[in-house]
């Protein structure tokens, strides 16, 4: 996903002298976003760190399911450390020229798309161990590798389009070469998002379905825990692959009107993604600590 694709056009005005230095962006909007990014950065950087070092109620889990975890909050760590990077473009100007932009972009995507493939693997991982205890999925090791090198070949257009260019200053963003092109990176993201939401929704219906038949699982928590880690994979996610559906049937229809919208609206839903990788640690590493209670069904 063109994940921090955060343009600083109409944030600073740059000095005719070749050797003044950066202007400080005094911008309201700039200056509103800069600062939930870095309060997202310093919220999210301990919480993934304390998951990975802590290990809050993963004494009952599973080895699958600890990598697992660990894996999540790896992607949103990387995800998270790039905001440095975006939040100086912000204020100033991307003055690390077009290698380190493929890079950092790239490490962006590619955390994103791991964070997403986790997620659902975590959910289909869950409802195997739980109902189909006799079945586990034997992984491990060997899934992670599965999921990076997915998440690094859906990453490859921030690789190869990302450019350092300059507009009213200079900007890392995806450059794209044709209306078609872009089409084709939306319509991916849009597919890997709702196949991600299909998979996890049905895994975690089928779980509470046949949970809420045992006498033990018949209670409110379990499924209050099942149903806030559906809505907020919603509320944080979705949005963003309904807006790429939209903007991509927009430029294929060349409707003015809604490619402006995407121009416009396209970091506010980033920062909501953004916001994901802070929530991860408390929903899928502290919360499941509920889970503790499938281990009657022999997890």
């Amino acid at each position: 996903m063109d994940q921090l694709n955060l343009t600083t056009a109409n944030f600073m005005n740059n000095s005719t002298s070749g050797h003044s230095p950066p202007s400080f962006s005094l911008e309201p909007s700039a200056l509103v976003l800069t600062v939930l990014l870095s309060l997202c950065f310093l919220m999210g950087v301990p919480g993934n760190l304390a998951v990975i070092i802590l290990k809050p109620n993963w004494q009952n889990l599973s080895k699958q399911t600890q990598y697992l975890m660990v894996n999540l909050a790896l992607s949103d760590l990387l995800c998270l450390g790039t905001l440095p990077f975006w939040i100086y473009t912000r204020l100033f100007s991307w003055t690390l020229g077009t290698v380190t932009c493929k890079i950092v972009g790239f490490l962006a995507q590619c955390s994103i798309y791991s964070s997403v493939l986790t997620v659902t693997a975590l959910s289909v991982q869950r409802y195997m161990q739980v109902i189909q205890h006799r079945r586990y999925l034997t992984f491990k090791k060997k899934l992670l590798a599965l999921l990076w090198v997915t998440s690094m070949a859906l990453s490859i257009p921030a690789l190869v389009l990302r450019q350092a260019v300059r507009d009213q200053t200079f900007i890392c963003h995806i450059k794209y070469t044709s209306s078609a092109q872009q089409v084709a990176v939306l319509f991916t993201e849009c597919f890997v998002g709702f196949s991600s939401f299909i998979i996890m929704t049905s895994a975690y219906i089928f779980l509470n379905r046949k949970l809420n038949q045992a006498v033990l699982f018949n209670n409110a928590s379990t499924s209050r825990l099942v149903n806030s880690i559906i809505v907020t994979f919603f509320v944080l996610w979705m949005p963003y692959v309904f807006f790429q559906l939209v903007s991509a049937v927009g430029i294929l229809n060349k409707n003015v009107k809604i490619i402006n919208f995407h121009d416009v609206g396209f970091n506010i839903l980033v920062l909501v993604t953004v916001i994901n990788s802070c929530i991860n640690p408390l929903l899928y590493a502290f919360a499941i600590g509920i889970s503790r209670q499938m281990l009657y069904v022999n997890e």
